[in-house]
């Protein structure tokens, strides 16, 4: 792979896009007011202050509902939503480019309104990283749609091409009908791996070991139903994890410390009882004062709406949160990035 590779990859798993134009376009659609209506589905999260907008979408299924933010969460001006998803009622899957081994394919990225049109589905949420060199497209994250893979998580990095890390990075994954998070590392053909911890790597330190059956921990075979790679792992068994040094996303002194800055944000989430939770937030100033949030902070909202399982996913100029095709944040690009892959909500 060329340096020109590295660097894409590096620049789409930190999210860095070009800044937001000022001169943009006037907002398309009003900001939604909850509407009265039955008696709340999930009084926990409307109790941390988030508004039920639901009922301002067409024809939401029932067993999904859409929430809005407060204005404020832990202390920050923030425009954020999630679609909640009742999975005695409703599924969840991954579309995505058709790239299982990084070979590259030619294959378009779509927009995620694109991705609405072909899949149908109510909500559609961006999904993994990925890039694009040499006029092939490439996931970089793991896509796994009933059980057939189209994508796995990119399993090397350097900061110069004369050390190599082989970092394992995070997915989020049903597999025996259970909601988890963990990491992966494939080293080609079927030795796809799962760990339920990750690789110390750092890139103030030598490379660890490449990852194998038994390092950085005794692995088992990764084999999900339905998976969605990304990255950084935010929460694992109710305790926030927030790996982003071990799984290696950006080089030694990153101009913007990115794990640290704040931008546009989205996720994926599990609570123990049976809720899917797809997160997004705004940033960037395309709301006046909406900076968006860092990793930690991402991870605490998460945490405080129940999930005890939860994935940091492509973020930036990539975020996008559809309802029925209509967009709720403010894409920080201006305009829906196309990207490689989505996550959707159907009714079963």
């Amino acid at each position: 792979m060329s340096k020109l590779l590295l660097a894409v990859f590096l620049c789409v798993a930190a999210s860095c896009t070009k800044a937001a134009s000022t001169d943009m376009p006037p907002w398309r659609w009003d900001d939604p007011v909850a509407p009265e209506g039955p008696e709340e589905q999930h009084p926990a999260i409307v109790a941390l202050g988030w508004t039920n907008v639901t009922d301002v979408y067409p024809a939401v299924p029932e067993g999904i509902a859409v929430y809005r933010s407060p204005e404020q969460l832990g202390g920050q001006k923030v425009v954020a939503y999630i679609a909640v998803a009742d999975l005695s009622k409703i599924s969840w899957d991954v579309r995505a480019i058709n790239d299982p081994g990084i070979q590259g394919t030619t294959e378009q990225l779509q927009t995620p309104s694109q991705w609405f049109a072909a899949a149908g589905a109510p909500i559609v949420l961006n999904g993994g990283y990925f890039f694009s060199e040499g006029g092939k497209r490439y996931n970089a994250s793991v896509a796994v749609s009933e059980g057939r893979t189209y994508g796995v998580n990119i399993n090397y990095a350097s900061l110069d091409w004369v050390t190599m890390y082989y970092p394992t990075r995070g997915v989020f994954h049903e597999t025996g009908g259970l909601l988890q998070t963990g990491w992966t590392y494939w080293s080609g053909g079927a030795n796809h791996y799962l760990y339920e911890e990750p690789a110390a790597n750092s890139w103030e330190a030598s490379p660890l070991p490449t990852p194998d059956a038994n390092f950085p921990s005794r692995a088992s075979t990764f084999a999900p139903k339905t998976a969605i790679g990304g990255g950084p792992v935010l929460l694992k068994g109710g305790q926030v994890v927030n790996s982003w040094k071990a799984e290696m996303f950006y080089g030694s002194g990153s101009d913007d410390k990115m794990p640290q800055a704040r931008h546009p944000r989205t996720a994926i989430g599990a609570t123990p009882d049976g809720l899917l939770i797809l997160f997004v937030c705004e940033g960037r100033g395309m709301t006046e004062g909406v900076a968006g949030m860092t990793f930690a902070e991402e991870a605490e909202v998460l945490k405080s709406l129940g999930c005890t399982e939860a994935l940091n996913l492509d973020g930036g100029g990539s975020s996008c949160l559809l309802v029925q095709g209509v967009e709720t944040i403010k894409v920080s690009d201006g305009a829906q990035r196309p990207v490689a892959s989505v996550i959707i909500l159907k009714s079963k």
